[in-house]
């Protein structure tokens, strides 16, 4: 008989008997159903890491031969977050809807070993209380067999302290002349802010891309008070006691062999409205071709992208350029310039870019699965594509070595490619109209030819233009959290501070450490041996590993 349509017992006892039996059988249920969603949550997590873990390898591997390889890592990354996250929640879940039920067998997720917590962090051991009896027989007479530790990674919230820096006069008996010790040196006027907080304010602006009434709310929930005008003095000072570090690093960068250059908007306020500034970068990076000068990178800021701005910059500067092309740079190029000619050098990611958009075989692919219209692929683009990827594959093997063995294996395997890749150009190029999207795209290469295959001759030569993409990348980033600059003097500040900041990431040197151990030392610091404050040459001091507490 259906168990829906069996008779209900009158009986007041057997009613509850059936009412206790129905909700351990509801809730056997639940627990084998949480524990399902909980292994399938399991699954989701493991297929996002894989696929992650793949797309990783093969931009490892291959390089960045899809323009949306990096895209497409940040969005599988933020996918496994919330798939993990998802699966731990239904583990927990899981384990209650068990824990309520009789026959269901319980779910533990198979995790990755845990790697252990670095050696130097100090270590807080706290011992629990011993048994005093046997919890069989009740004994007094134990003895210690061993221990059991479970180290847990845990975080002091930050703590917030007044220093006071007392300084005793004291009076000469003899002559009543009265002594005291000189007023320590400060890094910014009345010395308000210790150089810790002065640098993690200018880090958390300008690294971190925390507009100052942000930090100034945080420090108000913290206990800690302080006004947006005392904060904005703090970026004012701190930008003034770093100047003389910007001008050196603007001294490395400009002595350089090879720029790479590129630009950015910048949204700056204006009455009523905002104006499109720009902010310009010049990067020095020899590791590519086996240079040893550390790497640098300098910024700029304008309020529109006149050529007059980068001419301006690289006013004194001869050397090789590497860069898109912006008719602003024209006249660097030019044979009369003074003090003499910059060389062009292209970017084939640039000129790679037009092409892969009408021969992305992988978005039309998820476009079709998504049902979506897909994009009308050109056979000529795919195969412009396909050839300068192989270019891009010969680089890889030396990337790093010096310029003259660049040099002799570009001309050995590259040569007749790029001028295979040229003849194919020309070909394809007579059959299409002049506004042809893939005539245009050809153009771009053929009538920079000369920039294109510099690379060729000099061994110091990128294809590619990515060290100034990847300088730019913070601000791309932090435009939408601080939305614009409040003046052309504070792009001026954001600019000098992003010079400083970008050239510790691309030494290796965590930025707010470095900024804070300058700000201690750079008043009092000799000025002839400002050079040694340089983040190339500043090393973190080791940290003191304290005794573990008994």
């Amino acid at each position: 008989m259906d168990a829906d349509h069996a008779p209900v017992p009158d009986d007041i006892d057997a009613l509850k008997a059936a009412l206790m039996a129905e909700r351990a059988q509801r809730r056997e249920v639940a627990a084998e159903l949480a524990v399902a969603w909980a292994k399938a949550s399991e699954d989701l997590a493991l297929i996002a890491h894989q696929k992650l873990r793949i797309a990783q390898l093969e931009r490892q591997v291959y390089g960045p031969r899809s323009e949306r390889s990096a895209r497409l890592i940040d969005q599988l990354t933020l996918q496994f977050e919330d798939l993990e996250a998802d699966a731990t929640e239904d583990e927990l879940a899981a384990e209650v809807a068990v824990s309520q039920a009789t026959t269901v067998v319980g779910f533990t997720r198979k995790r990755a070993e845990r790697a252990t917590f670095p050696e130097h962090l100090p270590r807080e051991r706290v011992v629990l209380d011993p048994p005093t009896a046997c919890a069989c027989c009740g004994g007094t007479r134990l003895r210690k067999l061993g221990e059991d530790v479970t180290r847990t990674l845990e975080v002091i919230p930050r703590q917030w302290k007044v220093i006071e820096t007392v300084r005793e006069k004291f009076t000469c008996r003899d002559c009543e002349k009265v002594s005291q010790p000189p007023a320590p040196f400060h890094a910014i006027p009345r010395g308000w802010a210790g150089p810790r907080l002065l640098a993690m304010i200018l880090f958390e602006k300008f690294g971190q891309h925390q507009p100052l009434n942000r930090q100034a709310e945080r420090y108000a929930l913290e206990g800690v008070p302080v006004s947006l005008s005392t904060l904005a003095d703090a970026v004012g000072a701190g930008c003034a006691a770093l100047e003389p570090l910007l001008r050196r690093v603007e001294a490395h960068v400009m002595a350089a062999e090879r720029l790479h250059g590129d630009d950015t908007t910048v949204p700056v306020l204006a009455k009523g409205k905002t104006d499109t500034g720009r902010c310009w970068v010049y990067v020095r990076d020899d590791r590519p071709f086996g240079g040893t000068a550390p790497p640098a990178a300098l910024f700029r800021y304008s309020r529109d992208r006149k050529g007059e701005h980068p001419q301006g910059h690289l006013a004194a500067y001869t050397g090789l350029f590497q860069a898109d092309a912006f008719d602003g740079y024209r006249a660097l190029y030019a044979a009369e310039r003074s003090p003499g000619p910059i060389r062009e050098a292209g970017c084939w990611v640039h000129a790679r870019r037009p092409f892969f958009a009408m021969a992305d075989l992988e978005e039309n692919a998820r476009r079709q699965a998504a049902g979506k219209k897909t994009i009308a692929l050109s056979p000529i683009a795919i195969e412009v594509v396909r050839r300068i990827d192989a270019l891009f594959d010969i680089e890889r093997p030396i990337n790093g070595k010096s310029a003259e063995e660049r040099r002799a294996v570009r001309q050995e395997l590259s040569t007749p490619l790029v001028e295979d890749l040229r003849a194919y150009l020309h070909a394809q190029r007579a059959k299409l109209s002049r506004g042809h999207d893939l005539a245009r795209a050809i153009d771009y290469i053929l009538k920079r030819w000369a920039a294109f295959t510099l690379f060729l001759d000099d061994g110091r030569v990128c294809l590619s233009n990515n060290a100034a993409e990847r300088a730019l990348r913070g601000i791309a980033l932090g435009r939408k959290s601080w939305m614009f600059c409040g003046s052309d003097r504070g792009g001026q500040r954001a600019a000098a501070l992003y010079s400083l900041i970008v050239t510790a990431k691309m030494n290796g040197i965590d930025p707010q450490a470095w900024l804070a151990d300058v700000l201690a030392h750079i008043a009092a610091h000799p000025a002839h041996r400002l050079d040694e404050l340089l983040p190339w040459r500043w090393a973190p001091k080791a940290p003191a590993t304290p005794a573990a507490a008994a």
